[in-house]
């Protein structure tokens, strides 16, 4: 069984970070959230992993490598343009060949792995299965309709009324009778292949497509708020490590990860957080739910449920929560100015300013 890994993708709602990084690469917990699902698929016992790379191919060769750092045997498929994740499976349809594999979105993240999936799935080993949660607002989502025994009857994408509140997670299975429905498929109003009109298709011919509806913690981190509970979730699971130098003046409170290099003085870390290597911390609070990256430099700040990426510098700007700060960052007060509110509004605006 092989993995296929989805890579590619412009990541607009991350933007601007994702202007110039990689999505797959924002880091959740200080490791990027792509690194989380090759462990997960080697844990499963899949060695053999494609990656489907776009315009950030560069950056995620450089980080990912052979994959020999997860075990893996990683070969990288360039895709030109992101049409589609049924797009993705045709490209790689030479590397994949006739062996059965699991397609992973790069961005998504799901508590406990894929390792009872994918062995139930090699157990009955149905044409294709699917992965599905409840969601609020499924809109944003491939959505699942099941008839009263559970069975797969529909698959819409996006749709604008959704038939349930199934959304399907990032991670499918499938043999190789997926090919013959990718082939058969054509693009959808937003110009794209999409994997639930393939396996529509195979619903359609009558294949046996099954489902299984997840109760544990998934996200797609293609968002600021999901990429901040992600980190949030993770960040639980820590275990206290001072690795670094803490001085006498300062304190780390609760499941606190100070890397090697890194420095705290006069200062106050709140955990679960993570503080990276070659980071100086003073004169500062970091608070609950925050990872602080490798060479950053925080002084006379406040910093709460809130990502800081490498290189950056926080200086003397009071508190920050509930923030993605990218690389090489500078975030300082602004001048000391007359205050004032400059405004254009327009007809029956409704404006609360609080002075």
């Amino acid at each position: 069984m092989k993995a296929l890994v989805l890579s590619g993708g412009a990541g607009t709602r991350l933007r601007p970070i994702t202007h110039t990084s990689a999505k797959q690469l924002v880091p959740v917990a200080n490791k990027p959230v792509l690194f989380y699902g090759l462990e997960s698929i080697a844990a499963a016992g899949i060695t053999e992993v494609g990656v489907i790379v776009g315009d950030t191919a560069a950056e995620i060769e450089e980080a990912v490598g052979d994959g020999s750092a997860f075990g893996l045997k990683v070969t990288y498929i360039p895709q030109e343009r992101p049409l589609g994740l049924a797009h993705a499976v045709l490209i790689a349809r030479d590397w994949l060949g006739d062996d059965d594999f699991v397609m992973y979105l790069g961005d998504n993240f799901i508590v406990g792995g894929i390792s009872g999936l994918v062995d139930e799935f090699r157990r009955n080993r149905p044409d294709a299965q699917i992965l599905l949660t409840r969601v609020q607002d499924p809109r944003s989502f491939g959505v699942a309709e099941l008839d009263e025994g559970g069975q797969v009857v529909s698959l819409e994408e996006k749709p604008e009324h959704p038939k349930s509140d199934l959304a399907l997670v990032g991670v499918y299975l499938f043999t190789p009778v997926i090919h013959e429905a990718v082939r058969a498929i054509r693009p959808s109003w937003r110009g794209e292949l999409e994997i639930t009109h393939a396996i529509q298709q195979l619903i359609d011919i009558g294949a046996d497509v099954r489902s299984t509806v997840i109760k544990g913690y998934w996200k797609d981190t293609g968002n600021v708020v999901d990429m901040l509970e992600v980190n949030r979730t993770v960040l639980e699971t820590l275990e206290a490590r001072l690795d670094g130098e803490v001085d006498e003046a300062s304190e780390a409170i609760g499941r606190v990860v100070v890397e090697q290099g890194a420095r705290i003085m006069n200062s106050r870390i709140v955990g679960p957080a993570v503080i990276g290597a070659g980071t100086v911390v003073s004169d500062s609070y970091v608070g609950p739910f925050t990872s602080i990256a490798e060479n950053c430099r925080i002084t006379d700040s406040e910093l709460e449920f809130s990502i800081v990426l490498r290189d950056s510098s926080i200086l003397g700007v009071g508190r920050i929560e509930s923030s993605l700060i990218g690389r090489h960052v500078e975030v300082t007060p602004a001048p000391s100015v007359p205050s004032a509110h400059r405004l254009v509004l327009g007809d029956h605006s409704k404006v609360q300013i609080h002075s």
